[in-house]
């Protein structure tokens, strides 16, 4: 156990690309998404109170919502024990996933098939 497992202090531990994993859930704890954040991503979404990502496909901040308008307003953020790992509780504006779905999980693996979900 480290300082940064107890501590109330916030101290991120990003990974060697400067990521930390971003798991985001509606009220109702319903799985949204998985996503990362670097430091600014973090930042950007403490300040403005609207998830932000970075993208490691374009290789930028991305705001979710930016071009759909399905923002995620983030009601609560945690971070898990060692700080590796962020909780975003969010409010959605619509769906979460780029297809339309409310959420990017809406497909379940049997076998080497994918079920599409109600």
């Amino acid at each position: 156990m480290t300082d940064r497992d107890t501590t109330l202090r916030l101290d991120p531990r990003y990974d060697a690309a400067g990521l930390i994993t971003a798991v985001v859930t509606d009220r109702s704890g319903a799985l949204l998404m998985v996503a990362h954040m670097n430091a600014d991503a973090l930042a950007a979404t403490q300040q403005s109170g609207e998830a932000t990502f970075w993208s490691r496909s374009r290789g930028r901040l991305w705001k979710k919502g930016e071009t759909s308008g399905h923002v995620l307003t983030v009601v609560e953020m945690r971070i898990d024990c060692d700080q590796d790992a962020l909780w975003l509780i969010c409010e959605p504006a619509g769906p979460a996933c780029h297809t339309g779905a409310a959420t990017c999980f809406y497909r379940r693996v049997e076998g080497v098939s994918l079920v599409r979900m109600a």
